[in-house]
């Protein structure tokens, strides 16, 4: 028998009709494969509502249902995970039914100011101008919180007016303040595209129109060198955020002593 099949082996006719054979079966189970590839459905996720520009998206906005993978083409999202809590992009509107696509799903940071930047009524923006260095190298991010200190250099005169001698207040001014926005020289959000590397120019938030005042007052003290400084916190990691409130009323009271502000 074994004799047998090796003649059968030296028969060059009976190699080509046994190659044919296994071709036709590779490409038949292959092609079946790439059926089933096309025509099984996968589960992706879809609108369940219309979606307008700018729009926070939420679980109960996200469903899910069976779809061909023949019928998915471009950048389609297939994980609801990519999809709930970020945002629809600012010119777009996903209408009801719709799957979801790359370019429509955005981070909160990468829409325009006027979107991100929502507040609390009565509260007044303020830019704080920052530098790498004044963000301990790019770690003040949106929706973090930060404390506002304030260093104000000064000349002490003695009781002779004989001379005078520097002298500088340092402390803590504005606690639990939340970041809203992060922005370059150009006014493009920071962290839009880390690829890009983008240098911190300004830091935005909002604040209660006492504080603000306190801290155009803080800001432009002309007889004084003033630096406002931020210095993040972990108050972001907290259940309930503490409220924005004045930590000094030693360094209020001193500014209000030497400016005058009308409202």
């Amino acid at each position: 028998m074994g004799s047998g099949f090796k003649k059968v082996l030296q028969n060059k006719n009976t190699v080509t009709l046994l190659g044919v054979i296994l071709v036709v079966f590779i490409l038949y189970f292959a092609y079946n494969y790439r059926v089933r590839q096309a025509t099984n459905p996968i589960q992706v996720p879809y609108a369940t509502k219309q979606i307008s520009p700018g729009t926070q998206i939420t679980e109960d906005m996200v469903g899910i249902r069976p779809v061909p993978p023949s019928m998915l083409e471009g950048d389609v999202i297939d994980k609801q995970s990519n999809i709930i809590d970020k945002y629809s992009n600012a010119d777009t509107v996903i209408p009801k039914g719709s799957l979801f696509y790359s370019r429509q799903v955005v981070e909160k940071e990468q829409l325009p100011a006027n979107i991100i930047l929502d507040y609390p009524k009565g509260y007044v923006l303020y830019n704080l101008e920052v530098d790498s260095k004044s963000t301990y190298g790019n770690s003040v991010y949106p929706g973090n919180y930060i404390d506002v200190y304030l260093k104000i250099n000064k000349k002490v005169v003695d009781e002779n007016n004989s001379s005078a001698t520097d002298a500088m207040m340092l402390g803590k001014f504005i606690e639990n303040v939340k970041v809203l926005a992060v922005r370059d020289s150009s006014g493009k959000p920071v962290f839009a595209d880390l690829d890009e590397n983008l240098t911190p120019s300004m830091v935005i938030f909002a604040v209660p129109q006492e504080i603000y005042i306190l801290l155009k007052k803080a800001e432009n003290l002309n007889f004084y060198q003033s630096t406002i400084i931020p210095v993040p916190t972990n108050e972001s990691l907290k259940d309930n955020p503490g409220k924005i409130e004045v930590s000094s009323n030693d360094l209020k009271d001193y500014i209000n002593q030497i400016t005058i502000w009308t409202e």
